[in-house]
């Protein structure tokens, strides 16, 4: 039921918007501590599985910024 409730609440889209704004800054880059400040611990679990979606479908991919992984949108 819990897991059910976050997938509601939290969607890819969510992740996606977070990362990036395509009209004001489409190249930006989040970091993971950032992405979990922003949607929460409690979501990280739904957070990793999407992200792993996500990067299958290389919607996302994977960087490095100052020794931490971060994410960047790929596609529009």
């Amino acid at each position: 039921m819990a897991t059910s409730y976050l997938l509601e609440t939290m969607k890819k889209i969510d992740i996606l918007n977070f990362i990036t704004n395509f009209r004001k800054s489409p190249n930006d880059v989040k970091t993971y501590t950032e992405l979990i400040s922003h949607l929460g611990a409690a979501n990280e679990q739904s957070l990793n599985q999407m992200l792993g979606e996500l990067l299958q479908l290389k919607v996302v991919k994977q960087v490095e910024v100052n020794g931490e992984k971060a994410y960047q949108v790929t596609t529009k």
